[in-house]
């Protein structure tokens, strides 16, 4: 067994950011970060866009050397599962692998993200059907692809079309299928959802919105094709990105409050008192400054992993921070950077930016005569200007921001 100390499960993107925060603040004590993967741990957003379209190599997508850990004395365990955890009241307790390796600790910290949602269709488990959330599942696809000339992506959302842009890049046939009225439509308006409707179809992607699926037909001894709507789309390769599920079965088993998520404080602290969670797995009192109070919300991103990982650093050395901040997103899916800054929950009104001639489009949401959000296509200094005015609790006044030859950050005013 070795030596106690903090144990983070999960090697994730926040539980990296945890063990390296906890050492730029100076923590002595011993650290291991345990991942089931067997990979060292890495970034996670160019899976569908860089590396799968070969434009980085899987050395590249590593967080840290192996030389980084060792000079900063964090312990690094791959290929661990960790199936059940004994701890007592003091926070204290022994973590059990399903290898039957066992983990001895002082404090423990879950950072064990999300898995992909499974459609519940028939025929997802043929060869071929694919979902897209961890190494093994970007090695997979990017074997696959080469041989794949029709690709059917089930679900419009950040995923589905970074890894559908890719594919059509590829010299693929992609057809998205999207069960609700707009793609990415739980975290964009909809005029940024038609925008990239026009955008995605302009480079030759199928769109069907409203799809109803039935099934993923056999071709042979594969995949080869979707009953979608009455009719038949022939597919040697099927993608499904219908969303993500916190991975909450370790935190239930120990009687952590999970609820959409593993529910945290404003310092990731679990409802135990003493454990510490951060990122995808968790659900936290939303903390963007327009947010109701009371609000709780569960982020995807990257950023909130980051973020809430270095609030879990600071509580688990005595010097507790709130988490508060502007929430921020990102997807690049092509050649179109959407940037989201804020959210547009609650919005009144909006605003359209939209620079033709040099592919610019910005939507900027606000509620009364706050903006409170916007999302930006190709449109980094307009992402820039509504994020830092929304951490300054600033404004852009709506009637002087629809002229996108006009700076946003020249137009930003107190409150």
């Amino acid at each position: 067994m070795a030596e106690p100390g903090l144990l983070i499960i999960g090697a994730s993107q926040a539980g990296v950011q945890l063990a390296v925060s906890l050492r730029t603040l100076g923590h002595t004590g011993p650290i291991t970060l345990v991942g089931e993967e067997n990979h060292r741990p890495y970034q996670r957003p160019p899976l569908s866009k860089e590396f799968l379209r070969g434009s980085v190599t899987e050395e590249k997508l590593i967080h840290r050397t192996g030389r980084f850990w060792e000079d900063n004395d964090i312990r690094v365990v791959t290929g661990e599962r960790i199936v059940r955890v004994d701890k007592d009241a003091d926070g204290s307790g022994v973590a059990h692998a399903a290898s039957g390796t066992t983990f001895p600790f002082d404090r423990l910290a879950l950072t064990v993200g999300a898995r992909a949602r499974d459609s519940g269709l028939d025929g997802s488990d043929l060869p071929g059907v694919l979902s897209l959330r961890d190494a093994d599942d970007a090695l997979e696809l990017k074997s696959r692809a080469p041989a794949a000339s029709d690709v059917v992506v089930i679900g419009g959302g950040f995923i589905g079309l970074e890894a559908a842009a890719s594919l059509r890049s590829m010299g693929k046939r992609v057809t998205v299928l999207e069960a609700g009225p707009r793609l990415v439509g739980r975290a964009v308006g909809p005029e940024t959802s038609e925008y990239l409707l026009k955008r995605h179809t302009e480079l030759g992607i199928e769109v069907v919105r409203n799809a109803r699926v039935t099934r993923i037909v056999s071709g042979g001894d594969a995949v080869g094709g979707v009953q979608v709507d009455g009719r038949f789309l022939a597919a040697d390769l099927v993608l499904v990105g219908v969303g993500a599920v916190p991975n909450t079965e370790l935190a239930e088993s120990l009687g952590l409050d999970c609820r959409d998520g593993i529910r945290v404080d404003e310092y990731a602290v679990t409802s135990d008192g003493v454990t510490v969670a951060a990122g995808d797995c968790t659900n936290l009192p939303n903390p963007f400054p327009e947010a109701p109070d009371g609000d709780r919300i569960r982020f995807e991103s990257v950023n909130n992993a980051i973020e809430q990982a270095k609030v879990a650093a600071h509580t688990l050395t005595g010097d507790p921070r709130r988490y508060t901040g502007v929430p921020w997103f990102w997807s690049n899916q092509g050649d179109l950077k959407l940037q989201i800054a804020g959210l547009s929950s609650g919005y009144d009104r909006a605003l359209v930016r939209h620079d033709a001639e040099r592919g610019r489009f910005s939507v900027l949401y606000y509620r009364g005569d706050r903006v409170i959000a916007a999302d930006c296509v190709n449109a980094p200094l307009d992402f820039l200007a509504v994020k830092n005015a929304l951490a300054a609790r600033s404004t852009i006044p709506y009637d002087r921001a629809a002229d996108p030859a006009v700076a946003l950050k020249a137009l930003t005013v107190g409150t």
